[in-house]
């Protein structure tokens, strides 16, 4: 009998599997728009609301904490509920969160409206990661993880961007930025309803009503031959469940995973929340700010790709590792810099670069671990307890340097992260090691990695 994950795991990928990954890459770059949207508007909300920088950095945290809970919570939704479902939901979920920022009269309305807006990016994070393991192939799906990740810092590029054109304009326009990513989140709604079908590998595994139709219009929609009947699953794939990712096959993985995603996502946001506001306490202005950290999202961009093609050809564990090595040595260095607006712009990039490539490594790592039945809930869990050190970092970042730190100290601090997590990576067995885009089968992290037929 024809498994159609099969057919999708070993044929070469269509036109519309290509598309629905440029559309994760759209999506993933809502969630780097909106996460540095606050970051860029920082100088002009601590203006407008007469706030400190510990309080800033509280103001700054609260879509991560957010994003934890729908990341945690909401990955298991979807992989219930489908995966299509789910980023529709999460798009609503964000068009609304951040139209209704622009509304605060109040900093403690800002603060609810972005732990809202941070729910619905935590359930596409945990999701988006799933659609782009299950829409490619065996030999693409590594460089196609690393696409997506490509997606936070090209959204980072726009924010700043839209931010050096903006906040020239006074401290009130800070507004115009959560406007901008309305508009953006509101307009991909109609483009995942009609492009982006059900996941064949999630259809397969749940097999709901009708099921074997679902199947076969999605496989006509990609391109791929339909098959006659469902795959018979075995009784016990049938009881499986969502909290397998504490089994005892898994529960260990879960765990390195997570500490080395919380890890360095300490050090990857102190650079993404803080540069703007670091830059402009020099002395430099609010949109040269914004446009150092928009060249951190340059090399974060850079990073991603070229992980992507150097996964192909280097083992996927010790090329993360290794990245994380870097990124602590660029923000380290990067805390060091003169109050140059060229030599910040050139040290954030180095940071982002290998900032934003560790985060490339760390979510293809996710994707082969967990099977399909738990892929978005280990995806969301890792996410939204790693992005606990999200909320950590712009908080602990805001104490040091309130407490008369200095920037090169307090880089050094925060860089710490991403060597723990590349520690952290040592103890994790990751099969065969083979670079990232091999073939997978049986599921475990301690065999070869399945992230096709579990």
């Amino acid at each position: 009998m024809t498994d159609p994950r099969e057919i999708i795991d070993k044929s070469a990928m269509t036109m519309l599997q290509f598309v629905i990954v440029a559309i994760t890459v759209m999506l993933n770059a809502l969630d780097g728009f909106d996460v540095l949207a606050i970051s860029v508007s920082g100088p002009g909300i601590r203006t407008e609301f007469g706030i400190d920088q510990a309080q800033l950095g509280f103001v700054l945290s609260m879509e991560l904490i957010g994003m934890a809970f729908g990341s945690i919570f909401l990955g298991g939704v979807a992989d219930k509920i489908g995966r299509r479902n789910m980023i529709l939901g999460c798009l609503v979920v964000m068009s609304s969160g951040m139209y209704l920022a622009t509304t605060s009269p109040t900093l403690t309305m800002l603060m609810i409206w972005r732990v809202y807006t941070g729910l619905g990016i935590g359930g596409m994070l945990s999701t988006t990661n799933a659609v782009v393991a299950e829409f490619s192939n065996n030999r693409q799906r590594g460089f196609c993880i690393s696409m997506m990740v490509i997606g936070y810092p090209l959204g980072g590029i726009v924010c700043g961007e839209v931010g050096k054109a903006l906040l020239n304009a006074g401290a009130l326009n800070w507004r115009v930025m959560f406007t901008t990513g309305a508009v953006l989140s509101a307009v991909l709604i109609p483009i995942v309803y009609f492009l982006v079908p059900e996941s064949v590998h999630w259809l397969t595994r749940r097999q709901p009503q009708n099921a074997l139709a679902r199947i076969n219009t999605a496989m006509s929609k990609l391109g791929h031959k339909i098959i006659e009947a469902l795959p018979i699953l075995p009784h016990e794939v049938r009881g499986k469940s969502v909290l397998d990712i504490f089994s005892p096959a898994l529960a260990f993985t879960t765990i390195l995973v997570t500490l080395a995603y919380f890890f360095h996502i300490i050090t990857f946001y102190y650079i993404l929340k803080w540069t703007p506001t670091i830059v402009t306490t020099m002395g430099i202005p609010a949109a040269a700010a914004s446009g150092v950290l928009t060249w951190a999202n340059v090399g974060g961009a850079l990073g991603g790709a070229v992980f992507g093609v150097l996964s192909t050809r280097i083992g996927l564990k010790p090329l993360t590792i290794g990245i994380l090595a870097m990124t602590m040595v660029g923000v380290a260095i990067f805390g060091q810099s003169a109050s140059e607006v060229a030599q910040l712009s050139y040290l954030a990039a180095f940071a982002g670069f290998f900032g934003n490539a560790g985060v490339s490594g760390l979510y293809t790592i996710v994707a082969y671990v967990f099977p399909t039945h738990v892929r978005a809930t280990g995806t969301g869990f890792v996410i939204g307890v790693g992005r606990g050190g999200a909320v950590l970092a712009p908080i602990l970042a805001g104490y040091l340097l309130k407490g008369g730190a200095t920037l090169g100290t307090v880089g050094l601090t925060m860089g710490i992260g991403s060597l723990l997590g590349a520690i952290t990576l040592i103890f994790l067995k990751l099969g065969t090691n083979k670079p990232a885009n091999a073939a997978a089968t049986d599921g475990t992290a301690g065999g070869k990695l399945d992230i096709s037929m579990a």
